[in-house]
């Protein structure tokens, strides 16, 4: 494998809570011996590219892996307008607590983030400037969050125009091409050791934490059966996504493609941080592995 022990300009999809396994792919990346040179995101990818490319990944990994479902309900504020459910606020202003804003032009690793211009339907590209506030825009899942104004427009989710962004990252031309894509095949669920992490106390069903098993459900799972404007919402968004995402991979075919399930989590699923970050791992052992077989 020593071979493959090379730059790597590395891209990160979209995906919502999937991409907890962003982290389990770069420290994978890493224990093999791969140098990852630049980074490109869209949405989570451009949350955890960026808190790569600053240095301070492994910071919001130990703050992501205490979280249970009430931690993620505290950090939901919800807005009292039409264009979102949520202000997408008060999390970022958490973050800020113990990882101090930076400048995209100052970060050790060049990095990218991308939204989505509304009114002129185009990419908008964040090189420069604030890191919270190119996520923020970045972040902006249409009718879940606010959208984010911006000079004359309103910005919302990268992935809505370019979920899988591989154009936008800064790589030299002997850089292995690597994409982290969240909209893999879906498989069987499982069971996630979240369940009995989260359930221990029984109170998982009564109380609280029904409600806000209830509610993240109601907004977030997408699921067939339900009749949610919301899920509604999700489930139509995504299946255009997910054909984007197919096309800008085949077109661009990348050295090496880390596929997370479509279906691993769902978009507030947060609490399931070591999870995650494990199927990540394991999907990079995986691509890997597949690269050096073919070679």
């Amino acid at each position: 494998m020593s071979k493959l022990k090379k730059n790597v300009a590395l891209v990160l999809s979209s995906g919502g809570a999937k991409g907890i396994a962003h982290i389990g792919a770069i420290e994978e990346l890493e224990r093999q011996g791969f140098n990852i040179t630049s980074v490109s995101g869209s949405s989570i990818g451009a949350v955890i590219g960026g808190l790569y490319a600053m240095g301070k990944l492994d910071v919001y990994s130990e703050w992501i892996k205490t979280f249970d479902r009430r931690a993620v309900w505290d950090l939901m504020d919800f807005s009292f307008i039409n264009s979102g459910l949520l202000k997408g606020e008060r999390v970022f202003d958490k973050m800020k607590t113990f990882i101090p804003d930076m400048n995209i032009e100052d970060m050790p690793i060049p990095f990218t983030a991308v939204a989505s211009d509304i009114l002129d339907e185009k990419e908008i590209v964040f090189d420069k400037g604030s890191y919270y506030k190119a996520v923020r825009a970045s972040i902006a899942i249409p009718a879940m969050f606010t959208p984010v104004k911006y000079k004359n427009t309103f910005l919302v989710d990268g992935g809505i125009l370019n979920p899988v962004p591989i154009e936008h990252v800064q790589r030299d031309k002997d850089d292995l091409l690597v994409v982290v894509n969240l909209y893999g095949e879906k498989q069987p669920r499982v069971e996630s050791v979240s369940q009995s992490k989260n359930g221990k106390n029984g109170k998982e069903k009564n109380g609280h934490n029904g409600l806000i098993n209830a509610f993240t459900n109601l907004i977030a799972t997408g699921d067939k059966q339900s009749l949610g404007y919301i899920s509604l919402l999700t489930t139509s968004s995504g299946a255009m996504i997910h054909k984007l995402a197919k096309m800008n991979i085949e077109r661009y075919r990348p050295d090496i493609l880390i596929n997370i399930p479509a279906d691993s989590a769902n978009t507030f699923d947060f609490h399931r941080a070591d999870e995650m970050i494990k199927l990540g791992t394991d999907a990079t052992v995986h691509a890997i592995t597949e690269l050096v077989r073919e070679g």
